[in-house]
């Protein structure tokens, strides 16, 4: 197929690395033209994704036009916040029905839309057999090195999450197929703001303890709000769900646990933001996860917490002990 990959980050970089060695005509788009330029000539990421080699045969461009004309599958490996100002470049062009495959894992802020349903917003004519996702326990660093990995393709069509997964299925990048799209984006989504709040864990110097009630609690509120939401409840058991929390709380190459961390440690979320080049999407999603689960009236204490400890300013260790001295429950 031609593919494309709009965003030369370290997770679309590792991606189109993936689609090219599987024989795809791949174009990767790079919003900078200087940076483009640079990718070209060097073929290395050494921003996003150092020491690794890019193909020669993947085309480099800042073009968008050329990026979106011609393919049958175009890839937004762009974070959910600054999407839809892409999207509506996007759509200017004859996308003559290209399968749309979302690989971010956010929320926006104001509306609550996950990628999908941004899509959906700005193209509603768009069909939604051609709409898809991928998503799970997937570090760019260590994709890149081939390390064995396994994620999860969703579409509302079977179909569409097939064609995803043949597209990217490899030796060492082992794709599922899915239909709940909402409920693995949502999972892809919610667990950044878990793994923020582990990292808050790492950074006050609690312990493994901790950390393991986080993330089992943490898996219990985002099945919540997700089934809320329209979600299947067995997605949160599987790649999209538990999987992709699991590494992204204990990676040490997780954005938003570092982030999680740094709080931890005192410091200003600010401070932190403008020491890191790249995106912790869970930054943003704390804000859309806390106001979705009042929207559906859904009790999130631990989204909750991360929201005040980055957004109201308290005590990372006070949220924490806070959380432990709640009211006796039974757990479900």
């Amino acid at each position: 197929m031609h593919v494309s990959v709009l965003g030369a980050g370290s997770w679309g970089t590792a991606l189109s690395i993936i689609l090219s060695l599987n024989g795809h005509t791949v174009t990767l788009w790079e919003y900078k033209r200087a940076y483009a330029r640079t990718l070209r000539r060097t073929r290395e990421n050494k921003i996003y994704l150092p020491k690794i080699k890019l193909p020669k045969e993947i085309i480099i461009t800042h073009s968008l036009e050329e990026a979106c004309s011609n393919q049958h599958m175009i890839v937004l490996a762009i974070p959910s916040q600054f999407l839809r100002s892409i999207i509506q470049k996007v759509k200017k062009y004859d996308l003559n029905d290209a399968t749309l495959v979302s690989v971010a894992k956010g929320i926006e802020n104001d509306t609550y839309l996950t990628v999908s349903q941004i899509i959906k917003d700005e193209m509603p004519e768009y069909p939604d057999k051609d709409i898809g996702v991928l998503s799970g326990p997937s570090h760019a660093e260590e994709v890149a090195r081939k390390i064995p990995t396994a994620v999860v393709a969703a579409s509302h069509e079977e179909e569409t999450a097939r064609e995803i997964q043949a597209a990217f299925m490899t030796s060492y990048f082992r794709v599922y197929s899915s239909t709940d799209l909402i409920g693995v984006e949502l999972g892809g989504a919610l667990k950044n703001v878990i793994a923020i709040g582990a990292g808050v864990i790492d950074g006050a110097n609690f312990g493994d303890n901790t950390k393991a009630a986080i993330m089992t609690r943490g898996i219990a509120e985002i099945s919540r709000l997700g089934i809320a939401m329209g979600a299947q409840p067995k997605t949160f058991s599987g790649l999209s769900g538990i999987g992709d929390l699991i590494v992204t709380c204990m990676s040490r190459h997780s954005r938003n646990r570092y982030v999680g961390e740094q709080i931890g440690k005192g410091k200003k979320l600010k401070s932190i933001l403008k020491s890191m080049s790249m995106v912790a999407e869970g930054v943003a999603t704390a804000k859309s996860a806390y106001e979705l689960a009042r929207k559906f009236d859904v009790e999130t204490p631990i989204i909750d917490a991360v929201y005040s400890a980055l957004y109201l300013d308290k005590d990372p260790i006070k949220v924490t002990y806070e959380l432990m001295s709640r009211e006796m429950k039974p757990e479900n």
